[in-house]
């Protein structure tokens, strides 16, 4: 069962058929697959009642190696098997003499590492050994264009669907943060209370972020070159200070300039097409990236992209000026629409 590149899914499709490996070394990036992979693990191979004698958690600051194996070869008691967690692995000094133990593994035990923010050395001999009898899994942080996706799969798995608004303003306000935004999400299911859609009137209700003046909004409008409704929500947010986070708009512009610089290049020009080269649905290319293509050189979006990380500069002190931000923001909308 060696395995090296699984994905998440992978790993769930074989927990739920009940294929479970000896050792699992669970790495990266991203925290939350980390968690719901080890909380998966403990599910599929013990119950409730079962864990009070099978399952040992350990924390790595304070977990010798030595330590682990000797819980690792202990018998379960009224189980078929017993787990060792280990989270924070990238805090244990070394892992070195795993190797041993996997050479001779106790059958009956399944082994967890979480090792967040980093990976093991592949060049060393336990991982060399880990990936020989069990699974090593890398989890990275989803891309800002990946985002979308993972909301409405995630709602998707509980029967309900959401509004392409909704899945803006929720992308747009929370980001790649996929505890948060699991969180955030989880708080609609329960608001939805038996309902099927998820709107971007429940998601401005349960998240405070308005579904009239936000960054999904505000690309529209400079996707539709519309001048009056961006300074509109320029205005909003100099209103609402608490609405208007400087760093996340600035990202989401250039993650979408950056999209509509990638469209130019598209080897098919109609929207099918571009959704296909850039990843994306067909109707987030109709309702912004299109038109914005359309409206704008693709020197002036060059040009853009290079005055948002200019921006970005001078909101972090570069330069050593400190210009509001409200008044930033509002120099670079003035600048991408003339």
């Amino acid at each position: 069962m060696a395995a090296k590149g699984i994905t998440y899914d992978d790993i769930l499709r074989d927990l739920k058929a009940k294929k479970v490996a000896p050792v699992y070394y669970l790495m990266g990036d991203e925290d939350y697959f980390i968690d719901k992979l080890s909380d998966a693990i403990v599910e599929a191979v013990l119950t409730e009642d079962e864990r009070d004698f099978n399952l040992d958690i350990l924390y790595g600051a304070e977990a010798e190696i030595d330590k682990v194996i000797e819980l690792a070869h202990a018998y379960p008691m009224m189980a078929e098997k017993r787990v060792v967690l280990v989270r924070e692995a990238q805090a244990m000094h070394s892992i070195e003499g795993l190797e041993t133990y996997l050479a001779h593994l106790t059958p009956t035990t399944v082994l967890v590492f979480c090792h967040k923010h980093g990976k093991i050395d592949a060049r060393k001999a336990a991982a060399k050994a880990i990936q020989q009898v069990g699974v090593i899994y890398e989890s990275k942080r989803l891309y800002d264009n990946q985002v979308a996706s993972f909301i409405s799969q995630y709602l998707h798995k509980h029967n309900v669907d959401i509004e392409p608004q909704a899945i803006q303003m929720l992308a747009s306000h929370v980001g790649s943060d996929l505890s948060r935004l699991t969180t955030e999400m989880d708080k609609l299911l329960l608001a939805l209370n038996g309902g099927r859609v998820v709107g971007a009137s429940l998601v401005e209700e349960q998240t405070g972020v308005s579904k009239d003046f936000n960054d999904f909004e505000l690309q529209s409008a400079l996707a539709q070159r519309n001048i009056f409704r961006a300074n509109q929500i320029v205005k909003y947010y100099q209103g609402n200070p608490r609405s208007f986070f400087i760093t996340r708009t600035l990202t989401n512009l250039f993650t979408f300039f950056s999209d509509v610089m990638l469209a130019f290049y598209a080897p098919e020009k109609n929207d099918a097409g571009i959704a296909a080269w850039l990843g994306k649905p067909e109707w987030k290319i109709r309702m912004d990236i299109g038109p914005a293509r359309r409206n704008y050189s693709g020197v002036k979006v060059m040009q853009i992209l290079s005055e948002i990380r200019k921006t970005d500069a001078q909101s972090k002190g570069v330069g050593g000026v400190r210009t509001p931000h409200e008044e930033l923001l509002q120099d670079l909308i003035f600048f991408i629409l003339h």
